[in-house]
């Protein structure tokens, strides 16, 4: 049992990954209840629509997720196959199978887990730690949405989560099972080894020549050389453009001048601060004796107290308080707004009455004043014309796309009249082969869409202009092949030293893996007298190691080990065949099992948890009505081509 967990455990960890679903803060799910003709449903779950458009929008998350994780060179039609678009569907069916449960069942999310889950959000806390609710609206209004939609959909996503994430923690795990389990995993074997290696068979192969030649026949492939085509190619991008591009004088001291707040560093202050909390909504008690407080740490300070000492050891302010309740330099925006007043107004080495916050009372000390500073013109000119330069090019680049994907297509037996157009260069390449080369990735050339379109069966025998393919960053490229070489096999003569080394290899490994099983044969016939060559006792975990092959050591654990001494063979992957002798299987001690035991327990029971929600999520679905139309998920326009 053990051994099979261990095995498919990232499989069915993946599994879960793709059945629960998570939140995916600010890109929403657009509503089920959509009366729409009954022609534009993929499915139904229980007589509800799951529609085309809901369809394409979680096509769509799928390849924004990808991209994410694999970059802008992934191609879109990886997802457009027939398997692809029915995992997408059977994510969808999931989803609404688990929303009809919660709802049968009212689960809800309460508002004060909605709350904490949007202040979890990465970017909405200020400097000070308060929860920036302009960013928060900005990040919604540019997704589309206002408050009330996005935390409709942020509280059914997590409402989604409740039923599988319940499954997974009512796993349970019986300590005795888990004690079995961690001892089978911490059991070592003490092994003996003999290695059979092909080196020792090569002086007995002496091939003729026509068992070379048959060799030859039957792996043709083996000695072709591939396919690889001499091209031009031209890159439209941002960048070329922008190379072209003449920067005038008055135009950039325009630029400085629109955008001077830009090229100023604003006033900064430099305070020191203690903190003494005071919750909102506090008692007139409690306020009235942290006031108390604040006004007798201010008569200290006043008096000649050290402010940084005072600080360390009364500030409440875990932030700061260490350094002596030292905030470093900040601008105004910074900081909350009656803190920054105060500070603001401040002369250096001025201590302040209790300033009141959302956060409690504070006595500021300013320490230090940055004034504002202009950078001058000439100072700002290479970001400048650097910005400018890319504003300019960015509108060129979309007023020339069009145009580009237009001619190289219009005119696809040349790319020169395009390159003249947009004052291109035409660049070439030899040795290009038909798939991605890895490590090559940076290279227009090396896109796994243009290489496509470029050995398509019109590219390579009109060699005309491919398409303009979208490569990822603004960036358009379109490609011609120039000269065209086929895989063709290399004549025998040419290759028969090549042919000799890999008839030898692999009789070698044929005629040591034969002498290895003979060999087992004997050992298991009579241990006693075939024992020579064996080399002395190790000892092995399941782990392994770089003395035993990994291959060898799940031999060695699935031997049975009730009679010793137990005998294993087998061929290794670089040729060799193993012979081990298992001598002896040592427990692990008491002491072990107990160092590892809560660790385990805890790896196992979350294993077999998301082995419950698997489970439990193919019943929810075996009880739903679905209906599948899986002919609907193929574009009108494919479907006619």
């Amino acid at each position: 049992m053990f051994e099979s967990i261990r095995k498919h455990q990232r499989v069915l960890q993946f599994l879960l990954l793709l059945l629960i679903f998570p939140a995916f803060a600010f890109f929403g799910v657009s509503g089920y209840d959509q009366f729409l003709s009954d022609d534009d449903n993929v499915a139904k779950v229980d007589g509800a629509r799951i529609t085309r458009q809901e369809f394409d929008q979680a096509m769509r998350r799928q390849l924004d997720q990808m991209r994410q994780v694999l970059g802008d060179q992934i191609d879109a039609k990886l997802l457009d196959t027939p398997a692809a678009r029915r995992e997408v569907l059977d994510g969808l069916v999931l989803e609404r199978v688990v929303q009809r449960e919660a709802a049968n069942r009212h689960l809800a999310v309460s508002d004060a887990k909605l709350r904490a889950s949007i202040l979890e959000i990465p970017g909405l806390k200020k400097p000070d730690g308060s929860f920036d609710m302009e960013r928060y609206q900005s990040l919604l209004r540019a997704q589309g949405l206002n408050e009330a939609v996005f935390e409709a959909q942020l509280r059914r996503d997590q409402t989604l989560r409740l039923l599988p994430e319940a499954a997974a923690q009512s796993a349970m795990l019986p300590a005795a099972v888990a004690n079995r389990l961690l001892a089978l995993q911490e059991e070592v074997r003490e092994v003996r080894e003999l290695r059979l290696k092909p080196a020792d068979q090569i002086a007995a192969i002496k091939p003729t020549d026509e068992q070379l030649r048959k060799f030859y026949e039957e792996n043709g492939r083996a000695f072709e050389t591939r396919e690889s085509a001499k091209v031009e190619y031209l890159v439209l991008s941002a960048d070329e453009l922008a190379r072209g591009i003449a920067l005038g004088e008055d135009d950039l001291r325009s630029y400085y001048t629109q955008n001077a707040a830009r090229f100023t560093t604003p006033e900064q202050r430099r305070a020191s601060h203690i903190l003494i909390k005071l919750e909102a909504g506090a008692s007139a008690a409690d306020r009235e004796k942290a006031m108390t407080r604040a006004r007798t740490l201010l008569g200290q300070v006043r008096g000649g107290a050290d402010f940084a000492a005072l600080a360390k050891a009364q500030s409440q302010d875990p932030g700061s308080a260490a350094q002596g309740g030292d905030l470093g330099f900040f601008p105004r925006e910074a900081m909350i707004k009656p803190f920054a007043d105060a500070a603001f107004a401040m002369k250096v080495g001025e201590i302040s009455d209790p300033v009141e916050t959302e956060f409690g009372l504070h006595i500021i000390r300013l320490t230090g004043i940055q004034p504002a500073a202009a950078q001058s013109f000439e100072a700002a000119r290479p970001a400048i014309e650097a910005e400018v330069r890319r504003q300019q090019a960015g509108k060129r680049y979309a007023e020339a796309a069009e145009a580009f994907t237009n001619l190289v297509y219009e005119q696809s037996d040349s790319l020169k009249p395009a390159a003249d157009r947009f004052k291109l260069e035409i660049r070439t390449a030899d040795a290009v082969e038909r798939n991605p080369l890895p490590g090559a990735s940076k290279s227009p050339l090396n896109h796994p869409k243009l290489l496509a379109a470029l050995f398509s069966e019109d590219s390579v025998a009109k060699k005309r202009n491919t398409e303009a393919v979208e490569t990822g960053g603004n960036t358009l490229v379109s490609a011609r092949i120039v000269e065209h070489r086929p895989a063709q096999r290399k004549p025998f003569e040419a290759v028969r030293a090549e042919v000799l080394a890999r008839f030898t290899e692999q009789e070698a490994r044929r005629l040591t893996r034969e002498a290895g099983e003979s060999r087992l044969k004997a050992l298991q016939a009579d241990p006693v007298a075939a024992q020579a060559g064996l080399s002395a006792p190790r000892q092995v975990s399941r782990q392994g190691g770089a003395d035993t092959p990994s291959e060898a050591v799940e031999a060695l654990f699935r031997a049975p080990s009730g009679k010793l001494p137990a005998w294993v063979g087998l061929p290794l992957a670089d040729g060799s065949y193993g012979l081990y002798q298992i001598t002896r299987v040592i427990p692990p001690s008491a002491e072990q099992i107990a160092a590892r035991r809560a660790d385990f327990q805890a790896q196992l029971t979350q294993l077999f948890g998301q082995q419950d929600t698997t489970s439990y999520l193919d019943a929810l679905k075996a009880r739903a009505k679905v209906v599948r139309h899986e002919s609907r998920l193929i574009d009108k326009a494919d479907a006619g081509r």
